[in-house]
């Protein structure tokens, strides 16, 4: 197979199309889920939550968060271990979950020996979890009886956190699932009440086809990359091998993405947006330097407790350092950091952009000085 031989620009543009960035809108909330495959939930809304601040950047002002809570409401959307998918995605994951318990390591995301081994010692309280929901679901979690006999352990918040950490199993292994939300909390029921009845794709079939469908949203990728516990970065064989000029290793490529002519637009990012999110990607193709600083103490912070990362064609070119502070009303900009100079094209577009911003969260704009 031929290996096809790209610049960074290529590159670039591959993945910024691919994310739904370049000038052309998608239509709606849908179309943009369907193409990006998730939406990851944040709770951070130092601007506004994640899901919605990487829809409106593709969608722009016809974009309401409402759209986001009435398609997980009637289901055309799920969640799915902190990602919302479309819902006929699920049927891609059911065989690794009837399969978790059997799985050895490696096999799966999210598994681990001692993880099953804690599962089994707490059987009584997964039926007793699944009783309840088959009783009075959807509950929220305080709602669950903790009858297990071996706590979780852990340094971190979630050391005996029993319930919590024995859902979040179940969710692996395709007993429960997340039917809503009542203001902060996630409504748990069983899976199949809540997962839509699509025949079942096997094991190795989904795999193939959630490579590829990984591949179709960033454009260009790994085919192998650090293992991530939820939505790896990396693609498999799905595509068609290619270089990047002054970049080593080889890639995979979507090639229905080859050659096509492309026109770009300024963009507001989410710290959390895909087509950021794999950082080594970020410094290979876009040659841009990001880090969320939102846990550092401020003095050490660079760009900004929540900056947004801003893109300009194909370019990453800046930092939006921004803070929505709804108790005043008003969208509050400490500044907007140039990684290249903006000529004055670049710093209209960009200050449009702010704009459209202020306007979507209905915020006054206030800027520096």
């Amino acid at each position: 197979m031929t290996v096809h031989e790209l610049s960074r620009l290529d590159a670039r543009r591959i993945a910024v199309r691919a994310q739904l960035l370049d000038s052309r809108r998608p239509a709606g909330l849908l179309e943009v889920v369907r193409q990006l495959t998730l939406l990851q939930i944040d709770p951070t809304a130092a601007i506004a939550p994640n899901a919605d601040l990487v829809a409106w950047s593709r969608l722009g002002a016809s974009y309401s968060p409402a759209e986001l809570g009435t398609a997980l409401a009637d289901r055309r959307l799920l969640e799915l271990r902190a990602m919302i998918r479309p819902s006929e995605d699920l049927a891609l994951y059911r065989a690794d979950m009837a399969g978790w318990d059997r799985a050895e390591r490696g096999q799966q995301p999210g598994w681990r020996a001692s993880v099953r081994d804690w599962v089994r010692a707490n059987d009584a309280c997964r039926l007793d979890i699944l009783d309840r929901l088959g009783a009075s679901g959807p509950l929220p979690s305080r709602d669950l009886p903790d009858t297990c006999k071996v706590p979780w352990r852990s340094t971190g918040w979630t050391n005996n956190r029993n319930v919590t950490q024995l859902l979040e199993c179940m969710v692996l292994r395709g007993e429960v699932a997340i039917a809503g939300r009542r203001g902060g909390d996630r409504l748990w029921d069983l899976a199949a009440r809540v997962y839509p009845d699509d025949p079942v794709v096997p094991s190795d079939e989904a795999l193939r086809i959630r490579n590829q469908r990984r591949l179709r949203a960033l454009g260009i990728a790994r085919a192998r990359g650090p293992e991530c516990p939820v939505e790896p970065a990396d693609v498999g064989e799905a595509g068609e091998p290619a270089v990047v000029e002054g970049v080593k290793g080889t890639w995979r490529v979507d090639p229905s993405l080859l050659g096509q002519p492309f026109s770009g637009r300024a963009a507001l990012l989410s710290p959390f947006d895909r087509l950021l999110h794999d950082r080594k990607r970020t410094v290979e193709l876009f040659e841009f330097d990001y880090q969320l600083e939102m846990y550092k103490p401020a003095a050490k912070r660079r760009w900004g407790y929540f900056a947004l990362p801003i893109l300009y064609g194909d370019r990453l070119v800046g930092k939006l350092d921004a803070t929505a502070d709804r108790t005043a009303g008003v969208l509050r900009v400490d500044a907007v950091h140039q990684d290249v100079p903006f000529d004055r094209a670049m710093t209209a577009a960009v200050d449009g952009e702010i704009k459209d911003l202020a306007h979507w969260l209905e915020l006054d704009l206030t800027l520096p000085g």
